[in-house]
């Protein structure tokens, strides 16, 4: 079976897939679940190639059929792709997979395969559906038809209603072994210490590692924590601060790594491992911090609405001084 190009840890859920599809078990919906940047996608996509090649090699795509040929060309007529798209009257992108996109998706289900094999439609992500578009969806998920697959990415499938989950076969993604997801960052081409403290930060997750180290959010990552240390020792202020962080594209980024630094700085208050760094855990109350990264889960979400984000960062960053005070 040739996997090259495709992340090692997606290697043995792949084989079960096409294991399942080789005996007859593989359900007509798949959602295929896993954290940000973990490869959902990719995967979904191989996944796709192998429903819809008819030589089959190993039980994957063989790449050299007609089949395969058009869809490295990106023009098959049987594979679909939902995903977020921009808003016809405003040319902004939404936010939202709305009910028309599902309803087109159904139509298109309804009819004959062009090449006369397999059809397969990709929702990517599902949990970005509206409550209008996931109804829709049931219907499709309700009359499968001989020959058509849905494959739902998430990396949130609680959001998606249970009607949809329990429709759906799942498969679940998961970061590697430390010694995999170390040996592919520096195949990557990462600086080895680099890469260690990257997969440290993000849990020994090495899609998110090598996110943060390619976008430069290691570096963001870094500052969020010296301000947050700034303004717990009295040589920042809050409101300072929190201008910084709304003067460019990042202040949810900067917010979700607050809140990771509140919950490694309360670990490490209570005893436990910890990857922050902190060495002042004495003075910081485990029950504030745990308010206070639950505000700052709620602040992030707060960004999306009307609000004056400077000024509500700003109390968040107040509140911190107290949370982590002696």
């Amino acid at each position: 079976m040739d996997m090259t190009g495709l992340a090692p840890w997606l290697h043995a859920p792949l084989r079960r897939a096409t294991d399942a599809l080789a005996a007859g078990r593989l359900g007509h919906a798949l959602l295929v679940c896993g954290p940000e940047h973990i490869g959902k996608r990719a995967f979904a996509d191989t996944l796709s190639r192998a429903l819809l090649c008819r030589e089959r090699v190993d039980g994957l795509a063989c790449g050299h059929c007609r089949d395969c040929t058009l869809l490295a060309a990106d023009t098959h007529p049987d594979v679909r792709v939902v995903a977020l798209a921009e808003n016809d009257k405003t040319g902004a992108m939404r936010r939202e997979i709305v009910v028309e996109q599902v309803r087109d998706l159904g139509a298109w289900f309804a009819l004959t395969a062009q090449r006369g094999g397999a059809q397969v439609a990709i929702i990517d992500p599902a949990s970005a559906m509206n409550a209008n578009a996931a109804n829709a969806l049931l219907k499709t998920l309700e009359e499968p038809l001989p020959g058509r697959h849905l494959l739902l990415t998430s990396a949130t499938p609680m959001r998606l209603p249970a009607t949809i989950r329990s429709r759906c076969q799942r498969i679940v993604l998961q970061p590697p072994a430390n010694d995999i997801a170390l040996d592919w960052l520096r195949a990557r081409g990462h600086d080895e210490a680099l890469a260690r403290s990257a997969l440290l930060a993000a849990n020994g997750h090495p899609g998110l590692a090598a996110h943060w180290i390619e976008t430069g959010l290691m570096g963001l990552r870094a500052s969020v924590r010296d301000d947050l240390a700034a303004i717990a020792a009295g040589r920042a202020q809050p409101l300072d601060v929190a201008r910084a962080w709304v003067a460019d594209e990042n202040a949810r980024q900067r917010l979700l790594f607050a809140a990771e630094w509140s919950a490694d700085l309360q670990s490490t208050s209570l005893g436990l491992a910890h990857r922050s760094g902190w060495t002042s855990a004495s003075a910081a109350d485990p029950q504030a911090l745990a308010a206070w990264f639950d505000a700052a889960n709620r602040t992030r979400a707060w960004l999306d609405t009307p609000i004056r984000a400077d000024l509500a960062i700003a109390g968040l960053l107040r509140d911190w001084r107290r949370a982590v005070a002696a």
